[in-house]
């Protein structure tokens, strides 16, 4: 029997502070972990629509971004079913709509993964700066957490890599 796709997909932009954040924990998720051969782990950067391809190839979804929720900066979210398209559109983010959109075209496809969204609510998202803030740079742990956690529930543990440290 062949084990179903669980993509980790990171999205937004790495130059606008906390937007970058679904990039910076794949970032470090893919240094400190091994995944199983049907775990990929994909950089969305912003490029929405032009996922399509890519997203429909998975049985198994889960996006890592930062997404607005009301709440205080650094609160974090899990999205799934109905709750996805109403957040995602409260964020104003292109990337975001692109992002539904893209899903809603793996419906004309028959290829709906299952998606689960995990995301922080952002500090900043419109200074020009590679850095995230104090507050969300903070949240980058618990989310792997988060992340693991999915794999978990999915059935398809990460490992974490033998890394040798230096005296």
């Amino acid at each position: 029997m062949k084990s179903s796709h669980i993509m980790i997909l990171g999205v937004g932009s790495i130059l606008f502070s906390d937007e970058g954040f679904g990039i910076r924990v794949l970032e470090k998720l893919q240094t400190l972990y091994e995944f199983p051969e049907n775990v990929s782990l994909v950089d969305g950067g912003v490029l929405g629509l032009n996922l399509l391809g890519v997203i429909s190839d998975a049985d198994h979804l889960i996006v890592i971004d930062a997404v607005r929720g009301k709440g205080m900066p650094g609160d974090l979210y899990r999205l799934e079913g109905d709750a996805i398209p109403a957040r995602i559109r409260a964020k104003n983010s292109l990337h975001q709509i692109d992002l539904l959109e893209a899903l809603t075209f793996c419906q004309v496809l028959d290829k709906v993964p299952e998606t689960v969204i995990l995301g922080v609510e952002p500090e900043d998202i419109e200074t020009l700066s590679t850095e995230l803030t104090s507050v969300i740079h903070a949240k980058i742990d618990p989310m792997i957490h988060m992340i693991l956690a999915e794999l978990e529930r999915l059935g398809d543990p990460a490992k974490k890599q033998n890394v040798k440290r230096e005296a």
